[in-house]
């Protein structure tokens, strides 16, 4: 009786494996042709074998022409129609604040930087920048000539502002 209950179990088992571990263990086998089918995650290494390396991209130019970007929603951070490479800006200096400050604006003919920016967390004004908003490119970035990575389908708060006034009237 031992044994027939022995037989039984190793047979259960037997059946157990045959029904879940072998599709598994055949998956975890499968062809060449197979594998590049299924690996067709879009990645920016552009169909490159994981063990050859890719020849970098060119390090695109910042766009340098000082002429003001619209903006793309309301509230958003104006962009840096500048280069910034060699700026300093840490928690003694803030080469920013040479041209955008209110002392150095009319020399400079750089837009000053928001009132928002002389706030505290409170909503009080303070006679210097402060320093939640000391950081510029927590914020604010350079433009840069490149061809987007991925497609882009953003639309602009105006647009769809345009095709929903432009959906009502039809209706």
């Amino acid at each position: 009786m031992k044994d027939l209950k022995l037989v039984s179990i190793a047979g259960l088992i037997a059946l157990l494996s045959t029904l879940f571990l072998a599709p598994i263990l055949t998956s975890f086998t499968v062809h060449a042709a197979d594998k590049a089918e299924r690996n067709t995650v879009a990645t920016l290494r552009d169909h490159t074998e994981i063990d050859s390396q890719k020849e970098p991209n060119p390090i695109p130019k910042v766009i340098n022409n000082d002429i003001k970007k619209a903006r793309n929603y309301p509230m958003q951070p104006p962009v840096i129609p500048h280069t910034i490479r060699s700026y300093e800006v840490n928690k003694y200096n803030n080469k920013c604040m040479s041209c955008h400050s209110r002392h150095r604006t009319e020399k400079s003919q750089a837009p000053m930087v928001s009132v928002t920016h002389f706030m505290n967390r409170d909503g009080n004004f303070l006679a210097e920048i402060s320093p939640r908003r000391y950081f510029c490119n927590q914020c604010h970035v350079t433009q840069l000539d490149a061809e987007p990575l991925v497609e882009n389908t953003f639309i602009d708060m105006h647009s769809l502002m345009k095709q929903k006034t432009a959906n009502t009237t039809e209706h």
